[in-house]
């Protein structure tokens, strides 16, 4: 059992790692760490967790010369004034923002704070990146919409047969994607029934790493303009790309194509064709629901995916990664089904 401490646990993100990790075979969380709330008791705080007996700690309270695993689920630019202390041999999967931009450039456009650096970046469902990920001992975990945009258009990015200067994504997402904090906008009377745009006109933090990972995997340089969409539902992200097709296109060639690239990966499924992605599907599962269609009228295809944002789009893949980097099998402890309705 590899010893295993959660900073920031006591967020969405965190609190989803304490409940992943209850029931990963090879993790033992010795300490879950929220400096604000250090004493209370993880249940109150979760109530949704057995962990009657455990109290959150504060950092100093840790040992790491004692542990093996630190997942950092902190607000971003907290990571970067932690991550250089710690010890060299521990396994650190990072799942804030710090790390995941190589660009200075592109941090100080969407963030705010010294630009700390990149690490490897963890999107741990793309093929190539499996041996990337196994041979690191620091991770920085994708964000959420960068997670179901670029496993949506990482199969078809190289292919000559698209115009990747015309890339525009709308998508949607539970309010736990903008954290535990109060916020106006985020509470019932205000979000119920409603649904708004927000960060329009590519100001979203998450469309550099997007433009990042898709310009990497295609070897020439990618733009996306991209939509996000505030949803009234708790969890979940609905994402909808469109992307013009240089020529005419079946939706055959492009669903063959798309299940040949993510061949043996048991989280990512490309539904039927009569199905669509739906968030209550994989909500509380590490799975990725996906449908392909060509537009013939107007030669697009159009990829829909569905994730959910804490499991998939943040504490799942932290975990999925662990496990690439200490030498599970990838899907250890994330085999959870969704639940319906």
């Amino acid at each position: 059992m590899l010893r295993t401490v959660v900073i920031g646990a006591s967020g969405y993100a965190g609190g989803e790692l304490l409940r992943l990790i209850a029931g990963h075979p090879g993790l033992e969380l010795t300490h879950a760490v929220a400096n604000s709330l250090v004493g209370e008791q993880i249940t109150k705080v979760f109530p949704n967790l057995t962990l009657d007996q455990k109290a959150f700690t504060a950092v100093a309270d840790v040992d790491f010369a004692q542990v093996e695993v630190v997942f950092l689920a902190l607000p971003h630019g907290e990571s970067s004034k932690l991550l250089h202390q710690l010890p060299g041999h521990l396994l650190v999967v990072d799942l804030g923002a710090d790390y995941r931009l190589k660009s200075d450039i592109a941090w100080r456009n969407f963030y705010s704070g010294d630009h700390a650096g990149g690490l490897t970046y963890g999107l741990a469902d793309i093929p190539s990146y499996y041996e990337k990920i196994s041979a690191q001992k620091r991770i920085a975990n994708p964000g959420c919409y960068a997670t179901a945009i670029n496993l949506s258009l990482a199969p078809f990015v190289q292919n000559a047969d698209f115009t990747p200067e015309t890339i525009n994504v709308v998508a949607t997402s539970g309010t736990s994607g903008a954290g535990r904090k109060a916020s106006t906008n985020l509470i019932t009377a205000e979000n119920m029934n409603n649904m708004s745009a927000y960060k329009v006109g590519g100001k979203h933090q998450h469309t550099p790493e997007i433009e990042q990972f898709l310009t990497n995997m295609s070897h020439r340089e990618i733009k996306v303009s991209f939509t996000p969409i505030l949803a009234p539902m708790p969890r979940g992200i609905l994402a909808v790309s469109h992307v013009q097709l240089g020529k005419a296109v079946s939706n055959q060639e492009l669903q063959d194509q798309f299940i040949a690239f993510y061949e043996g990966n048991s989280f990512v499924k490309l539904l039927s064709d009569q199905e669509q992605p739906q968030t209550k599907a994989v909500a509380g599962t590490n799975n990725a629901h996906f449908q392909v269609s060509v537009d013939q009228r107007t030669n697009q295809v159009v990829i829909t995916a569905a994730i959910d944002n804490l499991i998939k789009g943040a504490a799942g893949q932290a975990i999925q990664n662990l496990n690439l980097m200490a030498g599970f099998e990838y899907d250890t402890g994330l085999k959870a089904v969704g639940v319906f309705p």
